[in-house]
């Protein structure tokens, strides 16, 4: 069986490698948390000492990390120990140029990557019901799809390297927006008198409905299972949609496309961020409106 490395074990990665530990994948996991390295081990993973010693070997590499200066940092550090042949598959959110700066950089020592970022949030990647969606060529694809396939529930193939990027941008654009549009939303109707729960049922069911009412409510107490009936923890931190809604804004200007409600809720996400909520779900962002 090949062995597969999966380095970066926070809210995202550390159930995906886990899907994949389950799923019977020879698996060495590497993180700077030793404690997210110990769940994995109980689980049946075996742990690295690095993420160079992680990546020796292995034929298949696995990242999912905070930016683009991680991922670059990551690959210059572990492409010694890389070998020819290997497949790296990046699964963080970045920028589509570093990733396909990082194809080319990586292909001169025949090492194929392909930038696989998800949508599905931490149930998701607990679940195993993650959408992903790949920059790559189609036959490193076709290797992938297994890994894939136990970690998620839908694979598309956006194009070429950078592509997987682009479409991950322009949905995260659109989350943070629908996000924070929801919160609006309801905050008027419960200041108008109505109960949120039962403006959110009225919604989902008419022409506002939308993800975030139906799957991650915004408003405390109305979705048991909603970062918002936790004090909004765990979940998608605010300053990582901030960073999304950063990537977006700057996509949009080197591509001349006009994005004024992408760049609204930039503006809203950051104030928030500001204001002490980076380390909290973004659907926090309906504190901003009570």
């Amino acid at each position: 069986m090949e062995k597969i490395a999966f380095i970066g074990l926070g809210n995202m990665g550390g159930p995906m490698a886990a899907n994949l530990v389950r799923k019977g994948f020879d698996v060495t996991v590497y993180d700077l948390s030793a404690s997210a390295m110990d769940t994995l081990a109980t689980l049946g993973a075996k742990v690295a000492t690095s993420a160079e010693d992680a990546a020796a070997g292995a034929g298949i590499v696995l990242s999912m990390l905070p930016a683009a200066r991680h991922v670059e940092s990551l690959y210059r550090d572990i492409l010694p120990r890389m070998k020819a042949g290997t497949l790296a598959i990046d699964c963080s959110t970045i920028d589509a140029a570093t990733t396909c700066r990082l194809a080319q950089d990586l292909s001169q020592h025949g090492i194929a990557l392909l930038d696989a970022p998800v949508s599905g949030g931490t149930a998701g990647a607990a679940a195993g019901t993650l959408t992903f969606m790949v920059g790559g060529a189609a036959h490193d694809l076709e290797r992938a799809q297994p890994l894939l396939q136990a970690m998620g529930q839908a694979v598309f193939h956006a194009g070429e390297n950078g592509a997987g990027q682009s479409a991950k941008i322009c949905n995260n654009m659109l989350l943070g927006i629908l996000m924070a549009g929801t919160a609006e939303a309801l905050a008027l109707g419960v200041k108008n008198g109505l109960d949120p729960a039962v403006l959110s049922h009225i919604m989902s069911k008419s022409s506002g409905r939308n993800w975030a009412l139906e799957v991650y409510n915004p408003w405390p107490g109305v979705m048991a299972n909603s970062p918002a009936s936790r004090g909004y923890s765990g979940g998608f931190m605010t300053s990582l949609m901030l960073k999304d809604l950063g990537l977006a804004r700057d996509s949009a200007h080197a591509s001349h496309a006009d994005t004024p409600l992408g760049a609204l809720a930039y503006t809203l996400f950051e104030k928030h961020v500001a204001a002490g909520h980076g380390a909290e779900d973004f659907s926090s962002i309906q504190q901003r409106y009570c």
